[in-house]
């Protein structure tokens, strides 16, 4: 049996699709996706994804079993949506189109979703702000499904789902300085700003701006969301975690920064 090389997509479609799950890739470092349809096993909005999610969550309910039933309801809720919200930014600022994310199909290993299938299908493109018009619909019915599939096995309330949602979406914008240097502070909050409107979720949490030793503007994120992640290791917080004294929060984020450009 011979393995099919992508490196010569067949059609446009199939080349865009190439592109995109490289891009990915390349500027993440780990990313792993392939071009491709549902696989059993694999969650696919729309499908019966009943075992997958039933066996997902009690991987993650076994392995934390003193952080409850919220906590184990948001890393269901962050596990499926981190892949789709990188592949529609990436998609819309660095590849330039928006792939068919409802035809996203998704892995599951462990306690973690981590690797995708992407179908060989037309892209959508257009102009940024369009893209993420686009784009944001896309995600919000993938999310809307997701949720429901969610609730069917513990409770997470649409509140936190809304504020995990733009947590996610702040910190890729925050990537995105990282990824198209070229693009000035007030661009990329432009594009939050559009992101979070376009996904109803104006007002969610935003982005902060810090100034850096050197005198540079740079954007750090104000969350609203708490992920819960204190109930696994007490005490300890994420950087950009709500929880935490402000200007902790803000020293923490701006050593980050300072850390990763440096």
């Amino acid at each position: 049996m011979t393995t099919r090389s992508y490196l010569f997509a067949p059609d446009d479609a199939a080349s865009a699709t190439t592109r995109l799950i490289a891009t990915a890739a390349r500027l993440t470092g780990f990313m792993k996706g392939a071009p491709g349809g549902y696989r059993p096993g694999w969650y696919l909005s729309g499908a019966d994804n009943g075992a997958m999610l039933a066996t997902l969550y009690n991987t993650i309910r076994l392995t934390y079993p003193a952080a409850g039933p919220g906590l184990w309801a948001v890393r269901m809720w962050t596990n499926l949506l981190w892949q789709p919200a990188y592949l529609a930014v990436i998609g819309v600022h660095v590849h330039g189109a928006v792939p068919p994310l409802a035809g996203l199909v998704q892995s599951a290993r462990g306690i973690y979703v981590d690797g995708y299938r992407l179908p060989n299908a037309p892209q959508w493109s257009g102009t940024v702000d369009e893209m993420i018009e686009h784009a944001a619909q896309e995600l919000r019915q993938v999310c809307d499904i997701m949720l429901d599939e969610i609730n069917a096995l513990v409770r997470l309330k649409p509140l936190p789902a809304r504020r995990l949602f733009a947590d996610r979406m702040l910190s890729l914008m925050v990537r995105l300085a990282h990824w198209r240097p070229d693009l000035p502070p007030s661009a990329i909050r432009a594009s939050s700003d559009a992101w979070l409107h376009a996904l109803g979720l104006t007002g969610q949490g935003d982005l902060e701006t810090v100034f850096l030793p050197d005198g540079r503007e740079a954007l750090i994120v104000a969350r609203k969301g708490c992920c819960l992640d204190y109930r696994i290791d007490p005490g300890a917080y994420c950087a950009t975690c709500p929880k935490q004294d402000n200007a902790v929060r803000v020293a923490r984020q701006t050593a980050n920064l300072i850390a990763e450009l440096g």
